[in-house]
This record gives C-alpha cells, sequence and structure tokens, in this order.
C-alpha cells in the first residue's frame, strides 16, 4: 500500500514536509490471474489498494504531495477497457487533497495506451507545449532546497512508440545485441544484471541525460537534495536484475557526479528492495501490496 514519507531537518522535531508513494496500481476490470513470470496477480483488488492508500494520506497531517511509480493499469486489461480503466485509477488520484499527484510511465502504461493519450491523462508536464515529443520526464521543487527529479525510464523502448519512430529502432537494435531470445521478454540464458535486457524495461535516452546532468548541476549549485523517482530501479542492490533500467550504470555516474541526490526511488520490482551504493545514495524499490514478486 502507498505510504507517506517526510524529509526532516538536522534535530528537527517535525518533517519539513511529507509526500504519499505507490507504485503499479495495475488495475483491470478482470478476474484474478497471473503474470508472465506465473505470479499471482488480484486485478480488481489492486483498486481497493490504492483507495486505502489515498485515504491514509488524506488522514496524515502534512502530506503535501503523492508520487505514483507508474503502470497503473494492466497489460491483461483488454484493450477496449484500457482508456476507461486509466481514467478510473486517475479518478481514485484525484480523492488525494493533500495536493497534485506526479505520475510517470510505467511498461504496463504502454501495452495498454500510446504516448500520446497517456502524457495528457497522466498529467505528465512535456515541456514542450504541446507534446509532439513525446517527452515524459520533468522536475519539480516541492519545498524550498528540495527537488524531486521524474525521469521517463522508457524512453528508448520498444514499447509505447509508433512504429518506426528512432527510440523504438534503437531499442530494437539494443535488444538483438544483447537477448538471443526469440522471445524479448525472456531473459533465459542472459547472467547475472545482464538478465534487465528483456523488452519489459527500457532506457533513459542521450537528450535525458543530458538534461538531467542540467537539473542536477542547478540542484547542486544552489545546495538542494534531490530525490530521483523512475519506474525503473537503477542499482542491483535494490532489485531483482530482470527489473533494472537498462543503462542504469549511465544514470548514476550523472547523478554521482552531482554528488546532491540523496535517494532514488523506483517501482517495477514488486518485492521490493533497499540498498545504499557506494557513493551513499539510498536506493529503495516499493513493494507493491496489489501483487507480489517480479513485474
Amino acid at each position: 500500500m502507498g505510504a507517506a514519507t517526510g524529509a526532516v531537518a538536522p534535530r528537527a522535531a517535525e518533517p519539513l514536509f511529507s509526500f504519499g508513494v505507490i507504485a503499479d496500481v495495475q488495475y483491470a476490470d478482470i478476474p484474478d490471474g497471473r503474470s508472465f513470470h506465473g505470479v499471482p496477480r488480484y486485478y480488481r483488488h489492486s483498486l481497493a489498494v490504492l483507495q486505502r492508500a489515498v485515504a491514509r494520506w488524506n488522514a496524515t497531517a502534512g502530506v503535501k504531495f503523492a508520487v505514483s511509480f507508474g503502470d497503473i493499469v494492466d497489460g491483461h486489461c483488454p484493450r477496449d477497457r484500457s482508456l476507461w480503466a486509466a481514467r478510473r485509477v486517475i479518478a481514485e488520484f484525484d480523492k488525494f487533497r493533500g495536493g497534485p499527484t506526479y505520475h510517470m510511465i510505467g511498461n504496463h502504461c504502454l501495452y495498454n495506451l500510446p504516448r500520446s493519450d497517456l502524457l495528457p491523462l497522466l498529467r505528465i508536464p512535456t515541456g514542450d507545449g504541446d507534446g509532439d515529443s513525446g517527452r515524459a520526464y520533468y522536475d519539480f521543487s516541492p519545498f524550498p532546497g528540495f527537488r524531486v527529479v521524474v525521469l521517463d525510464a522508457y524512453d528508448v523502448s520498444a514499447l509505447g512508440w509508433p512504429q518506426g519512430h528512432p527510440a523504438a529502432k534503437a531499442a530494437a537494435a539494443f535488444l538483438m545485441e544483447r537477448n538471443p531470445n526469440e522471445e524479448k521478454n525472456s531473459s533465459d540464458g542472459l547472467a547475472g544484471v545482464d538478465r534487465r535486457f528483456v523488452k519489459y524495461n527500457g532506457a533513459v535516452g542521450e537528450g535525458q541525460l543530458a538534461w538531467l546532468d542540467g537539473v542536477l548541476g542547478g540542484a547542486s549549485a544552489r545546495g538542494e537534495s534531490v530525490v530521483v523517482c523512475s519506474h525503473l530501479p537503477m542499482d542491483p542492490g535494490a532489485a531483482y536484475p530482470e527489473s533494472l533500467m537498462w543503462n542504469y550504470g549511465e544514470v548514476m555516474a550523472v547523478v554521482h557526479r552531482h554528488g546532491c541526490v540523496r535517494a532514488c526511488l523506483a517501482g517495477h520490482d514488486h518485492s521490493g528492495g533497499y540498498s545504499v551504493d557506494s557513493r551513499g545514495v539510498h536506493h529503495r524499490a516499493l513493494r507493491v501490496w496489489a501483487c507480489r514478486g517480479v513485474p
């Protein structure tokens, strides 16, 4: 279920601000079933989990905003019901009274709807005025001295982009080079962290990496503490290899360069996990209560 997280100043009795988090609601109005990996899924029950999370945020003093870590609907949702299901989930998020809910794209979102539908539905600020670029990464400052960065972990992806789009073509070539299986969602034959090279994962592209470098450079110059949010985890100590971002190493090189990121939060790995990397950055993959196991 969703949690409330607080940012606390040294020696302060009360948090400076708190925010709610929830990952992978994966709602569908269908009977219970199993994921690609055979993990039990409770599709209708997931809406009740979200409702309890929102009720908890509303009942907790000082929760100023919430972050949803993607996958608001499940890949098994009937395609003619995808938009309806997504809107039903958004309607539950809208019952949060403390402030805005910030969303990001997950793989199950992209199984259901194209980016052109998802960006306005999830109210993702595209930064380009009309959203035609499909850009789905952004940042905001919830409190003086703090910044939250929301990454698009499917910037380079075989999912969600129009056929022939450069990002889709790059992802297809990337997987062909690294995954020998005919079924690219399978990690059979891959070892260790190479098991992340599957179709349901993705990468941060070069343009987004440059943007992240600029955002963190500015945050460091202003003395801000930063929390990075991504659907895909970015540290092997916090998640199963099958759940990791394709190019987590490149992203973390940018993060470590600036020294202002305190934590990286993620979804996707339903069993959850926690680690502290070699540079002292905390990594948390949020546990999913509506369904358990790898994505």
